[in-house]
């Protein structure tokens, strides 16, 4: 499976520093110092309903991650997953009366369209669960031989009782995960397992649901956590820098992608740190796809707004807060776009290198966006109010908010 294009990130003057950013995993913040290389992995879409803005928020965060290591003159290895069979998607496809496959990459297809008008960075390797199957299944066979696995009416089962680190992530009690698992695609109900908390790793095949060889396993197809274990484990190895996601993912997904991946392995932890993005809310509740309450980035984007004013609204809040998307916002996020376009399209301006510094040491502070934007408006003001001498500064405050910020003036 193919991303999308990347848009060039403008080289800037100096170098940026290394990210401070929190852990969920801790509770607390973890300053990354990567190799040459830093790795991370983002869990990707379901692909049965378009782009959200809860979906956009999360992947700016880790959008801005990039940039700052890309700053520190790092290269980045990142990899995400697309997860084109699971159940929601079926049961999408047959609510519509459409193929699951040509659902799935439809709305694959119009992500890749969002994420470029986003000028989100692409990852290195963009992997589908399908064609990982191939590298799943060797892996629940391992599991299973480990003892780490079991069957269960033909379908196999993880024992989260095998990792002794499990619920290292979460931190949550054996009730909150209950609660949470029936909630977020579990099935803690189900007789016969030895763990109510226990996750599927290989679904044996059902009528009129597609399936695959499995080996060993016979025909079926895998569970949502052994997936990204698969990709990330063949991608980027144990130990990676970082594991992203919205919040939601802390438990069930990356608490089970943990464990897979430390009893494979035998390694502690699965990556270095596991940073979540809050969640989006509209009129009082948060977007989900099960509840419909969603804003599309396509179809703002159809109404002829400004990608850049969409990545700004995303912007102007701290990518670990839980916020709502109102009309105001974008409206906001509309005028500051015209301010800071009108102020680099003079001849001249204040000095930018410290403004520069600013929005480095803010990223780097836990990806403060907010206070890097409050820096810009603070020099588009300056540059309003008085102009300037320097006839370097709007084009190097244009290349600053490009390179850090995604944001094209």
């Amino acid at each position: 499976m193919h991303a999308w294009p990347a848009s060039e990130v403008p080289a800037l003057p100096g170098q940026g520093r290394d990210l401070r950013i929190h852990d969920t995993a801790t509770g607390g913040p973890v300053t990354l110092q990567p190799g040459p290389v830093a790795r991370i992995y983002v869990c990707g879409i379901t692909p049965y309903d378009a782009t959200h803005m809860g979906h956009a928020a999360t992947y700016n965060a880790f959008d801005l991650v990039q940039r700052v290591w890309l700053d520190t003159k790092r290269q980045v290895h990142y990899v995400q997953n697309v997860t084109d069979v699971d159940d929601p998607l079926l049961e999408r496809a047959q609510r519509d009366d459409v193929d699951w496959v040509e659902l799935a990459e439809r709305e694959t297809t119009l992500f890749r369209e969002d994420m470029t008008a986003l000028r989100m960075l692409p990852p290195r390797h963009y992997i589908g669960a399908v064609e990982a199957i191939p590298g799943i299944v060797p892996l629940v066979e391992r599991l299973r031989d480990l003892g780490a696995a079991y069957e269960l009416d033909e379908d196999v089962y993880f024992s989260v009782e095998s990792d002794p680190h499990f619920g290292g992530v979460s931190h949550l009690d054996a009730e909150a995960m209950r609660l949470l698992s029936a909630e977020r695609g579990g099935d803690p109900d189900r007789p016969g397992k030895k763990n109510p908390l226990d996750p599927v790793l290989w679904l044996a095949a059902r009528d009129g649901e597609p399936s695959w060889d499995g080996g060993s396993l016979g025909r079926g197809r895998p569970g949502w956590h052994i997936e990204c274990v698969a990709i990330a484990l063949d991608h980027l190895g144990m130990g990676f820098d970082v594991q992203g996601g919205g919040s939601d993912l802390a438990f069930p997904h990356h608490e089970m992608g943990a464990s897979h991946a430390q009893v494979l392995t035998g390694e502690f932890p699965m990556a270095k740190a596991y940073v979540h993005a809050g969640m989006v809310a509209l009129d009082g509740e948060k977007m989900s796809k099960s509840k419909g309450n969603l804003v599309f980035v396509s179809r703002l984007r159809r109404d002829g707004v400004d990608p850049a004013a969409i990545r700004l609204a995303l912007l102007a809040h701290h990518y670990r807060s839980d916020w709502e998307w109102t009309d105001q916002v974008l409206q906001d996020a509309v005028a500051r776009l015209g301010r800071w376009r009108s102020a680099v399209s003079r001849p001249d301006g204040p000095p930018a290198d410290a403004l520069v510094e600013e929005i480095r040491d803010a990223l780097a502070d836990d990806l403060n966006a907010p206070a890097s934007l409050a820096a810009v408006d603070r020099w588009a003001a300056r540059q309003q109010e008085r102009g300037g001498e320097d006839t370097g500064a709007p084009g190097l405050v244009s290349r600053a908010v490009d390179a850090l910020l995604g944001v094209a003036l």
